[in-house]
């Protein structure tokens, strides 16, 4: 953490959400995720949710909502990782921007400095554990050549 700002550099790790309760996690259904993110050139990171902590490894429940600007991997910024790929970058690199998420019972829409990129509804009968459910949030930090800026990171629930 460096002046009320996140920042994810270094080996690939998550730093999940648990809320002000460890041995109750947090569990978000229906919200409004917000957060302003500041990519470095050849970053990638992510912001994973309906998610639940785990020690190692990438994340196995929930999706990755995808940060990355200018890295190798061409699915950029926006995308729901192996689901909605955005091949166009939304933001630049040392730019402050603001990213949002809504998910509202099967839909979810993507916000990129106030425009739309899409609004997606998961199908019926999507199995496993890559699904719209409930769970918490986790920040990544995806390899020790990237580094993603996060500050105010705001959640809401919706009813």
């Amino acid at each position: 953490m460096a002046d009320g700002q996140i920042v994810c550099h270094g080996p690939r790790s998550h730093l999940f959400y648990v809320g002000p309760d460890a041995e109750r996690p947090a569990e978000f259904k229906d919200f409004h995720l917000k957060a302003e993110v500041m990519t470095k050139p050849g970053s990638n990171s992510g912001i994973f949710f309906h998610t639940k902590f785990q020690d190692t490894g990438w994340p196995t429940v929930g999706y990755e909502m995808q940060v990355n600007n200018s890295q190798k991997d061409p699915v950029r910024t926006g995308s729901i990782y192996n689901v909605v790929k955005n091949f166009v970058p939304p933001a630049n690199d040392d730019t402050w921007f603001t990213q949002e998420l809504i998910v509202k019972g099967k839909a979810m829409a993507v916000i990129v400095d106030g425009r739309v990129l899409f609004e997606f509804v998961e199908p019926e009968g999507v199995t496993g554990t890559r699904k719209l459910s409930a769970g918490t949030f986790a920040l990544q930090a995806h390899d020790p050549g990237s580094e993603v800026h996060y500050k105010n990171l705001r959640v809401k629930r919706l009813k």
